[in-house]
């Protein structure tokens, strides 16, 4: 759900009757507002889409260490290899 408090930015968008009548349904039937619904629904959708194309930021340190994280050989699990050792859900034994 939306939060309320620090919403200064304003979105307006036009629609057909038909398509206002049915937001208006789906967000009475959540018992919310229209705003909070399609606020709501448009940033799920938006979430979705966005995964692979998030930034972030790092200091030089954290960066430092991110980057060594990702240069580090692997750990060993043993777990994990007991598992890849034994039987596929898909039919087959996983390559190593």
């Amino acid at each position: 759900m939306t939060r309320r408090n620090n919403r200064t930015e304003k979105l307006d968008l036009r629609l057909t009757r038909a398509a206002k009548q049915t937001l208006q349904a789906a967000a009475t039937a959540e018992r919310r507002s229209v705003s909070e619904f399609v606020l709501d629904a448009a940033l799920s959708q938006a979430e979705k889409r966005l995964p692979d194309r998030r930034l972030f930021t790092l200091d030089a340190k954290n960066w430092a260490a991110f980057l060594a994280a990702l240069d580090a050989p692997p750990r060993r699990h043993s777990r994990l290899e007991r598992l890849f050792r034994g039987p596929s859900v898909f039919g087959s034994k996983a390559e190593p």
